[in-house]
C-alpha cells in the first residue's frame, strides 16, 4: 500500500511540475519582416556606364521589435564577369552604400530603405545604352537582431 501511495504521490508531483513548467514558459515571439514595396532605377554614371539603384519599404508585422536590419539587393540574371554591354554584379562583400541598415524597427511599423549599385553595366567600346532592367532583380533582408 505504501508503494502505491508513493507512486501516486510521485505521479501527482510530476503532473503539477509539468503544469507549472508549461504555464511559466514564455511564448517565443518572432519577427516577421517583409519588403512591401520596392523600386529599381537605372542611373547613368558617365558616358558609358550605368548602375541600378533600389529603394522601397520594409514592414515588421511580427510581435517583437528588431534592430540593425540589413537590407540589400540582388540580380539573379546578372553575371559576375564584366562583359561589354551586359549587366553584372560584384562578387565582393557589399559596401556601405550598397546596402541599408535600419537601426530600429518596432513591431507593426514600416520604414523606407534605399541603396545604390545593385548591378552594373559598362559599354566602353560600343557606347550602347542598356535596353532595360535585367530580370531577377530583388531585395533581401540579410540580417536583423530581435530586441529583448
Amino acid at each position: 500500500m505504501s508503494k502505491n501511495l508513493f507512486f501516486s504521490g510521485l505521479i501527482i508531483l510530476v503532473i503539477i511540475t509539468s503544469f507549472c513548467l508549461a504555464g511559466c514558459a514564455k511564448e517565443k515571439k518572432e519577427a516577421n519582416l517583409e519588403v512591401v514595396d520596392s523600386e529599381f532605377s537605372i542611373r547613368k554614371e558617365d558616358k558609358t556606364s550605368y548602375t541600378i539603384d533600389a529603394k522601397g519599404v520594409i514592414r515588421n508585422s511580427g510581435d517583437v521589435d528588431v534592430r540593425n536590419v540589413e537590407v540589400t539587393g540582388y540580380c539573379k540574371s546578372c553575371g559576375e564577369q564584366i562583359i561589354e554591354a551586359q549587366w553584372f554584379v560584384s562578387d565582393y562583400e557589399k559596401m556601405t552604400h550598397q546596402k541599408d541598415v535600419i537601426d530600429y524597427l518596432p513591431a507593426g511599423s514600416s520604414k523606407e530603405f534605399g541603396f545604390k549599385e545593385v548591378a552594373f553595366y559598362a559599354a566602353n567600346r560600343t557606347e550602347k545604352a542598356p535596353e532595360g532592367m535585367p530580370e531577377g532583380l530583388g531585395i533581401s533582408i540579410d540580417s536583423y537582431e530581435v530586441v529583448e
